[in-house]
């Protein structure tokens, strides 16, 4: 079992999310922590970095700029699609999720910012695109992950694996 994290550890944490103005935007407390496996991207890059080398019982804030978040807001991913191009059943409305594309494995998730008459805004960008983040991190489990794992590249929960 490692004692620090490493590449391929999965690491098990608490983490409470706020973003630079101290507004809380999320949090695992009073729920199950977050399980990942280190340094294989599968949390932003800046706490993944700020993460190697810490120990059971860590506790940290760690800042990370939108560059090193979710990325900066790309107005490229910003769309005005004609109304007519929707299902007539579909719920266009202001924050409504959609997945577009020609396949389930080529599709991107986007959220409605705007509906008109004739057209509806969808916007690609991660919802914390361009937001400064701030979280406060307990580390509650480090283990070296398994075969199988590093086969399909994350961690699996306590049960065994679940997709």
């Amino acid at each position: 079992m490692p004692s620090k994290i490493s590449k391929n550890s999965v690491v098990t944490f608490h983490y409470t999310l706020h973003d630079s103005d101290g507004t809380k935007i999320e949090s695992s407390k009073g729920k199950d922590p977050l399980s990942y496996l280190h340094g294989h991207s599968q949390i932003v890059a800046g706490l993944e970095r700020e993460l190697s080398g810490k120990a059971v019982g860590d506790k940290l804030k760690v800042s990370v700029d939108a560059a090193n978040g979710y990325g900066e807001h790309n107005k490229g991913l910003i769309m005005e699609v004609p109304r007519d191009k929707f299902p007539k059943a579909a719920k266009l409305e202001v924050g409504a999720i959609f997945k577009i594309g020609p396949d389930a494995k080529n599709s991107s998730v986007v959220q409605v910012t705007a509906v008109s008459d004739k057209s509806v805004t969808l916007d690609g960008n991660h919802p914390l695109a361009g937001v400064d983040l701030v979280f406060d991190v307990e580390i509650v489990g480090i283990r070296a992950a398994t075969k199988e794992e590093l086969e399909h590249g994350h961690a699996h929960g306590a049960g065994g694996h679940k997709h």
